[in-house]
């Protein structure tokens, strides 16, 4: 069977991105076959129908290595692989598969054979990346740039951190390309779902998303996510952002993370978010991409597992032996610069200085996991710690007691389980990290079992203690609420906190224990995975309901994501339509319609003007200006309009054609803004950028020119206090796109389009055609109004309406128009089919779409 080809996602890319070394023979796809087809009989079991999650993380959950007899590759799971462990949170029916790279390099003549090997026995597809494309992309891109960024370490200087190199981002994308052909040997279209891990895959959504519109896409990121002051000095920063946007769902540790990220997405790329019911939600394109804060959870019962174990247990004993009479507290760290092991030292110093009743019965086990990534900034971290521990062990040391046990060699997992269990304290002093699981592990080994409280001599029902100082900038410090959080940078605050972890009476370390235990035996990584999974499920559920097409090119790349019956205004069709009726009513907005937004001239040109008269000068058409401008901005600039109907300000003025009088749709009183505009001064003095309007009817505050945070979070406090002082008074105040408004009750566009329809219908004259053209959140009232007036079945005839938006964006209109040139062209249509024509309309054909 062939595999589906995957040279269409080289376009994503350009240059020598492209000149990557070839993958071996793609694997076998599966073929995605309506149930009806298959032959035989279908007993509702069959594999086609079984839900698929295809696992994407940098490396495979394998073990690999060479059998030292026959020479051949011999592969094993990997248990404290995080992808491994989340498969107990699927279903016994559901199929997981694994896309990534092995931990070993492949002779290139082998790789065919252990990619039919893995996929056949384990539902692993390995990734093959060459040798210096992994390089530059793992070891250069993720672990030099990526890694400390999202840590908070700028490159300022070249001895510290390395500087972008565009060399190193081709190579990332180039193996994100790999990671996306693989995923789609195996997909099944987009039925299965898609869940990517992690930052070395930030941008693989876009790949996907581009071949599959409607792929199930789930992203999850371990690390931190930087604040945007921090982010935004990555060169990249657009194109990672909106390869994260083209997942249905993007999971953060901490609550920190996720608002960092949305902060950027608004600082960047001008996006809003919002809460439904609980769920934190963007609007990308007629997309909501959900965000979900979730900490990872531990596998429980294989850390209970190694505490049953003898080894376990046999070491624990050892350990207690060995620090009998004195109290241990235990530290687990990588070795490198952001887990703050030399800033932990320095606070045990400072504990053993200024409490020498501790001096000779205290006790720090360091164990020093094997740094991930090599560098200066690694060996220097090494050797600091050395130096420090020496120091500590030379000042504070004797023959008998050595202050500091550092342990830099690999631990086995049960030797690292019988120090949790033994010690009376943990801590993590990391300055900066993800998540951080130490804490978890401590807990559930203090917890105990049956065998390990055999060796310890502990009684079955003794209370259990622990006590945990935790950095308050690592990912975990949220959840452990009972922990003593701990500023790493201030040594004194630090080396106060492992005081009182010490010291503290014994009830008082069960209830935070016990506080800490319910947690984590609940939130375990099988829970982690279910949640997150029940979110993807419900982001991805209108899928089939929804019309998507692509736009932008290259990692710009995304999806327009609208309902089927949303299409393009055809100028045919409404022409067609136009020339077939006889009573017609027109309305149309003004800024970004007949206007262009962008415009710094807001008068219309004289070809606008042209075409709107026209349309006017046919006795069959009412044709309405309806605008939030001012009466007095509007009679101005259309003033050559002579028989234009004009409605300012959301319809609270409004004018039947140039020589009528304005009349107030109200008689309202507005005593109201006496008590609204100095409330409104106060928040412009104290909000740099913004600015207020001030109308006839109604005052504005708009902050589109502020800080987009402090903007935002003025423009909520304004509406608060606001609503407040206004409670009495007969007005309605509003939140729009960067502004607050305060109006009279009861004005608004859509009572305009039932005002001016109703006279229609009550002089005798009822229309059979309605056309409404809008392009912001006001424009919707009207569409809501002239759907529900033509739906009446009081109408004696039934008109056929346009409700149409500018912009493909969710809307209540039917139908969109992309832009102000292309509302130009179709009332150019309309005119051109009207009657009768003014001898000057042909003059203005050819210049007119220029104009727009």
């Amino acid at each position: 069977m062939a595999s589906r080809p995957c040279a269409h996602t080289l376009d994503l890319a350009s240059g020598n991105l492209l000149d990557i070394p070839q993958t071996p023979r793609a694997l076998t796809r599966v073929m995605n076959v309506p149930r009806a087809d298959l032959d035989g009989d279908s007993d509702g079991t069959s594999s086609v129908c079984r839900e698929r999650i295809i696992i994407v993380a940098n490396m495979l959950p394998l073990h690999a290595q060479r059998d030292a007899e026959t020479a051949k590759w011999c592969f094993s799971w990997d248990e404290d692989l995080l992808q491994l462990q989340s498969k107990d949170g699927f279903s016994p029916e559901t199929e997981v598969m694994y896309v990534g790279s092995l931990k070993v390099e492949v002779d290139p003549a082998e790789q065919e054979e252990i990619a039919l090997n893995l996929f056949d026995n384990f539902n692993c597809v390995p990734t093959f990346i060459p040798h210096d494309l992994q390089e530059n992309f793992y070891h250069g891109f993720c672990k030099q740039q990526l890694w400390p960024l999202f840590h908070y370490m700028l490159p300022m200087c070249p001895d510290h951190g390395d500087r972008f190199d565009r060399l190193l981002w081709q190579a990332y994308v180039s193996a994100n390309k790999i990671f996306a052909e693989k995923v789609m040997e195996v997909i099944k279209s987009e039925e299965d779902y898609v869940w990517i891990h992690d930052y070395h895959l930030m941008i693989l959504p876009t790949f996907l998303r581009k071949s599959f519109n409607r792929v199930k896409l789930g992203f999850f990121l371990h690390s931190p996510f930087p604040s945007s002051e921090i982010y935004r000095t990555l060169p990249v920063r657009d194109e990672i952002l909106k390869g994260l946007l083209n997942c249905d769902l993007i999971g953060f540790q901490t609550f920190d993370y996720a608002r960092h990220f949305l902060s950027c997405c608004s600082r960047m790329l001008g996006l809003n978010y919002e809460s439904k019911r609980g769920h934190i939600g963007l609007d990308y394109y007629g997309r909501t991409v959900y965000i979900k804060i979730l900490p990872v959870g531990i596998h429980l019962g294989r850390l209970e597992s190694v505490l049953n174990q003898s080894s376990t247990s046999l070491r624990a004993k050892e350990i207690q032996e060995q620090f009998k009479g004195k109290k241990v507290i235990i530290g687990i760290d990588d070795m490198d610069i952001f887990k703050g092991i030399s800033l932990k030292l320095l606070a045990f110093e400072q504990l053993l200085h200024q409490h020498k009743e501790f001096q000779g019965q205290l006790v720090l086990v360091q164990i020093v996991n094997p740094a991930r990534s090599s560098g200066k900034d690694v060996q220097e971290a090494k050797r600091e710690t050395y130096l420090t521990a020496k120091k500590i062990n030379d000042s504070y040391g004797s023959a008998n007691y050595e202050p500091v046990i550092l342990i830099d060699r690999p631990v086995a997992r049960y030797e690292k389980t019988a120090y949790y269990a033994v010690a009376e304290c943990c801590i993590v002093n990391a300055v900066r990290d993800g998540m951080n699981l130490v804490p978890y592990k401590y807990i559930v080994c203090r917890q105990g079992s049956s065998e390990i409280d055999n060796a310890m001599g502990i009684k079955k029902d003794s209370p259990r203690t622990s006590m945990l100082v935790v950095s308050e900038f690592v990912g975990c410090s949220p959840s452990l609420s009972g922990a003593i959080r701990v500023n790493p940078w201030d040594i004194d605050s630090v080396a106060e906190a492992m005081n009182l972890a010490i010291k503290m009476p014994d009830s008082e370390k069960q209830l935070r224990h016990e506080k800490h235990y319910r947690y984590v035996s609940t939130h375990d990584v099988a829970y982690w995975t279910r949640s997150f999974m029940q979110d993807l499920e419900r982001a991805c559920k209108d899928h089939d309901s929804k019309f998507c097409w692509g736009i932008g090119l290259g990692l710009g790349f995304r999806i327009v994501s609208l309902s089927p019956n949303f299409r393009k205004l055809s100028i045919d069709h409404i022409v067609s339509a136009y020339k077939r009726t006889n009573r017609r009513a027109i309305f149309l907005d003004y800024d970004g319609t007949i206007v262009p937004q962008s415009s710094i001239c807001k008068s219309p040109s004289s070809e606008v003007v042209t075409v709107l008269n026209t349309l006017c000068n046919d006795s069959r058409n009412t044709v309405f200006i309806v605008s939030g401008r001012g009466r007095g901005s509007l009679s101005e600039w259309l003033s050559p309009c002579e028989r234009l109907g004009i409605a300012a300000e959301h319809g609270y003025f409004i004018r039947w054609c140039r020589n009528c009088d304005w009349e107030a749709n109200l008689s309202a009183d507005l005593d109201w803004k006496e008590i609204v505009e100095p409330v409104m001064n106060l928040y412009t003095e104290a909000t740099d950028g913004s600015n207020i309007e001030v109308k006839e009817s109604a005052l504005v505050w708009h902050h589109q020119d502020a800080d987009p945070d402090f903007g935002s979070c003025q423009a909520k406090e304004l509406l608060d206090h606001l609503e407040n002082v206004l409670s009495n008074e007969p007005v309605v105040v509003s939140r729009g796109q960067h502004i607050v408004e305060v109006k009279p009750q009861g004005v608004s566009k859509g009572l305009v389009a039932e005002k001016v329809l109703s006279k229609m219908v009550n002089g005798g004259d009822p229309p059979d055609f309605v056309m409404c053209i809008g392009d912001d959140r006001s424009d919707e009232d009207m569409f809501e109004s002239i759907l529900s007036m033509a739906s009446r079945p009081s109408l004696p005839v039934t008109p056929q309406v346009f409700a149409c938006t500018v912009g493909r964006k969710p809307s209540k209109a039917k139908y969109y128009l992309d832009d102000s040139a292309d509302v130009a062209r179709l009332l150019r249509g309309l005119a051109d089919a009207s009657s009768p024509k003014p001898t000057n309309i042909a003059r203005f054909q050819v210049s007119f779409d220029s104009s727009f």
